[in-house]
């Protein structure tokens, strides 16, 4: 009884990861058709971000109203925060990426990983083994080799690349906390938080993308093809946010952040196979040791819990399994949106 419990599990888990690859794939997809100059040249990356999180939100509404999942309390301070938090790591992200070249933006990006386990170290008193610490730089070069080019980066620039991974970090290590700090799913903390920063960047999305382009939403001359690509975009967001909180719910930000760049190979290789994008050597040899050090981290992540099973008395692991139970059946996360191309997440 208890294996099949163990495989189901081991199923879930595996269906979260797919749906955040294939969501968040997808997405990237579709606005770089929509937002690059030879598709329909829609350059309003934040107020699309509005868009996404107005559906996810009205989906939530209409979960909840028909009873298909539960509202539980969260107190307005820490949703209000939260809120903030997301909201100033999609603007730092777009400020980030216009102020500096596309390689320092790709380091910021990778920055992320460390920061996020010296964050958890800090807030939560997590340890990582030697193995995993290793793993976690494998991937990061890996990643490194296959994305980041030129190299140029101002103050302002920098400000808001630290800015950005701060923020980044900091949102998606309290997505796991607040889900077990209150004991709820993490498509009902979607739901609360997701009108908040809907309403804010809808209010304040249009001034972010005048200042970043130069042009209003309202000057845009809409057509049936970007109405098409803006509700698709709009669509696998729902489920790019729905699957993110549920992946770092279930596991950890650093897992999230580290075979989250499976995203990154898989966008490389369908740019190549679709938008003719070039695929070099570099590129290529990148993705295989970022491929490596990702099963590497699955193995490392395993080799530690199968050592803490060992070290833990019976019947201390005993009520850890409990809890651990207790808190999955309370759990149902722009990579963070790739913002360059406009994805919810992690644009």
């Amino acid at each position: 009884m208890e294996s099949e419990k163990k495989q189901s599990s081991s199923v879930s888990d595996v269906g979260a990861w797919g749906m955040n690859i294939v969501s968040s794939v997808g997405i990237i997809m579709a606005n770089k058709q929509l937002m690059s100059s030879s598709g329909f040249g829609f350059s309003f990356a934040t107020t699309l971000t509005g868009f996404h999180f107005a559906l996810t939100a009205l989906v939530g509404m209409v979960s909840n109203a028909t009873g298909l999942s539960a509202s539980k309390h969260i107190p307005l301070w820490e949703l209000l925060w939260f809120s903030i938090v997301a909201n100033v790591s999609i603007a730092a992200m777009n400020f980030s990426l216009m102020l500096n070249s596309v390689g320092f933006y790709q380091i910021s990006k990778l920055s992320m990983i460390p920061v996020v386990c010296v964050m958890e170290w800090i807030l939560h008193s997590k340890h990582y083994s030697r193995e995993v610490k290793a793993s976690v730089m494998v991937v990061v070069v890996g990643v490194g080799i296959c994305t980041v080019t030129d190299v140029k980066v101002n103050a302002k620039g920098f400000i808001c690349a630290c800015t950005a991974v701060f923020s980044t970090s900091l949102q998606q290590i309290s997505i796991g906390s607040l889900q077990k700090k209150y004991s709820v799913g993490s498509f009902e903390l979607l739901s609360k938080t997701a009108p908040i920063q809907a309403l804010s960047l809808l209010i304040f999305g249009p001034f972010v993308d005048y200042f970043l382009s130069g042009k209003f939403i309202t000057t845009y001359q809409m057509t049936y093809g970007a109405i098409f690509c803006i509700l698709l975009s709009c669509a696998l967001a729902v489920f790019c946010n729905i699957s993110q909180y549920l992946c770092i719910g279930r596991f950890s930000a650093t897992s999230f952040q580290v075979l989250g760049h499976m995203k990154t190979v898989c966008v490389l290789t369908l740019g190549w196979l679709l938008f003719d994008s070039e695929m070099t050597f570099k590129n290529i040899s990148g993705m295989v040791v970022a491929v490596v050090g990702m099963v590497i981290y699955s193995w490392a992540v395993d080799l530690e819990k199968q050592r803490n099973a060992k070290s833990t008395p019976h019947g201390k692991n005993s009520m850890t399994e409990d809890e651990i139970k207790l808190l999955k059946e309370g759990i149902e996360h722009i990579d963070l949106k790739d913002v360059e191309l406009g994805e919810t997440t992690k644009v």
